[in-house]
């Protein structure tokens, strides 16, 4: 199983034809005409699949013409994060501008390996708060959580993927195997867009803003310290020499070959009518917040431009919500905004992850302390099942598997306001994203594709999909054990940090 997953990763990334070739150029100039086409307007279209999320990130790495800029909140050592990693390598190799920036909390890179990909002329990577991982010892990490409580818990949940100034992603898919339908265990369902146009000149912006933080540190900077308090960390150029080698030859190896995904890939330009007709045009805004969130460094709390840009679309909504997230905490403040919705008449339907799927007991703590709370308001509320019927059609794996499949849980964050306004991004419903982590996503005035999702997300909510909390008594069907570890996260103080 795992040679077939490597297999099928490989020809993702291997097979588009390189940029540089005439083929590259007509594709791309294609891309480009409807950009032209539609000026002064964006581009959108679903990634609802993680085989369909996965394509578009390998199509855009390897038609890049002249930059690539990425931000993640996780990039996984796994086949996905290795493959990725040498698809920009091989773009920097062609002359690409590559810049990217990760999140320092949950980066499990060699140390080695980061510097040796930095010292490519083509490749700047730079790490968002680094006081966790990235050249920070274990005294010194403990020393932080110490001092700066607040700042060790504020992170960069960014997640964007923009190709030339042209073309983007974003949405709520990390680079790691689980959120493309390839962990043998665990996957998500999630939720991405691409984008195109002129919403994309705004992504950029955003990443500027956080390339040029002092938030972002080099890698380099971080591995040259002489004192306790800094690894000191060096590679020379047969290190450097050795790490892009092993790249390649773990993306090249003659074994790592699957005929369909080859296929898949091969056709992908063929479907390019289809996409233009399926693409949506029109009024879409990028949302995102500024480098360290707020400036509220007394508390956890703050709020910042995306919390407040979606409670707007909530004050607004006239009819209903549909939200899909996959933890719900409600602060104070997201409390009385949800309940003045329900006193003016507005439905609220949520979807979200029940115990049995969930990847995090603390958050669920905090949903389960609230869940009665929010049901008498009025909320209606659909916990996910780990084995749900759509699993078949959104994981094309899952169909063939003989044996059961993995658990598959939420990961997707969306709304849907009044059937007419979509928002897909990054943003939890949670007090962490709402006070703690930047957040980014694109808010779109469009009926149709507002009614496409709104229909995936009631899909997600039917009785073959997920149970209803307030009748099914979702907790049941998982085992005592796990009850017991969620009211122990229950009975401690930490709603803020969730």
């Amino acid at each position: 199983m795992k040679r077939l997953l490597v297999v099928m990763l490989f020809n993702v990334f291997m097979w588009f034809p390189l940029s540089g070739s005439a083929t590259t150029d007509m594709h791309m100039d294609f891309v480009e005409g409807q950009i032209a086409a539609h000026a002064g307007q964006s581009g959108v279209y679903v990634l609802d699949t993680g085989m369909e999320a996965l394509l578009a990130r390998a199509w855009l790495a390897d038609h890049a013409r002249h930059s690539i800029e990425v931000q993640y909140f996780i990039w996984s050592t796994d086949n996905i994060g290795i493959l990725a990693t040498e698809a920009l390598l091989r773009a920097a190799d062609r002359g690409v501008r590559v810049r990217v920036i990760v999140d320092d909390l949950l980066i499990d890179a060699p140390d080695k390996s980061l510097l040796a990909l930095t010292k490519h002329p083509n490749i700047d990577i730079r790490i968002y708060n680094p006081q966790h991982s990235v050249g920070t010892p274990l005294h010194k990490r403990a020393l932080n959580v110490v001092t700066d409580f607040r700042g060790v818990n504020q992170r960069m949940h960014d997640k964007t993927f923009i190709v030339d100034g042209k073309l983007a992603i974003t949405g709520g898919r990390n680079m790691a195997n689980e959120y493309f339908d390839h962990n043998h265990e665990y996957n998500f369902r999630d939720r991405d867009a691409l984008l195109m146009g002129e919403v994309v000149k705004t992504m950029q912006t955003s990443f500027e803003s956080f390339w040029g933080s002092g938030l972002s540190v080099r890698v380099e900077a971080l591995y040259d310290g002489l004192g306790l308090m800094q690894k000191n960390v060096h590679v020379d150029d047969e290190e450097v020499k050795r790490a892009y080698s092993e790249l390649h030859e773990y993306a090249n190896s003659p074994d790592n070959f699957a005929p369909e995904v080859r296929s898949a890939i091969e056709s992908a330009p063929t479907s390019f009518g289809r996409l233009a007709e399926e693409v949506v045009w029109g009024d879409v805004k990028f949302i995102s917040d500024h480098p360290g969130k707020n400036n509220n460094w007394m508390s956890l709390g703050g709020g910042g431009l995306t919390t407040t840009a979606l409670a707007q679309l909530v004050e607004g909504a006239r009819d209903h919500i549909v939200i899909q997230s996959p933890y719900l905490v409600l602060s104070d403040k997201a409390m009385a905004l949800f309940r003045k919705a329900a006193a003016r008449g507005v439905r609220v339907r949520i979807n979200t992850n029940s115990l049995a799927s969930t990847d995090n007991l603390q958050a669920f703590s905090g949903y389960r302390k609230q869940r009665n709370t929010l049901l008498k308001m009025g909320l209606e509320i659909y916990e996910y099942k780990p084995d749900p019927e759509v699993q078949r059609q959104l994981m094309q794996r899952a169909a063939t598997m003989k044996d059961k499949p993995p658990v598959f849980a939420l990961h997707a964050k969306t709304m849907v306001v009044d059937s007419k306004i979509v928002y897909i991004g990054t943003f939890n419903v949670d007090p962490r994203s709402e006070n703690l982590n930047t957040e980014v996503g694109v808010i779109a005035h469009n009926e149709s594709l507002a009614r496409a999702v709104e229909a995936k997300i009631e899909t997600d909510m039917r009785p073959g999909n997920s149970w209803n909390a307030a009748t099914d008594k979702p907790d049941q069907h998982v085992p005592l054990s796990k009850r017991s570890k969620v009211r122990f996260w229950q009975s401690m103080p930490i709603k803020p940090l969730l």
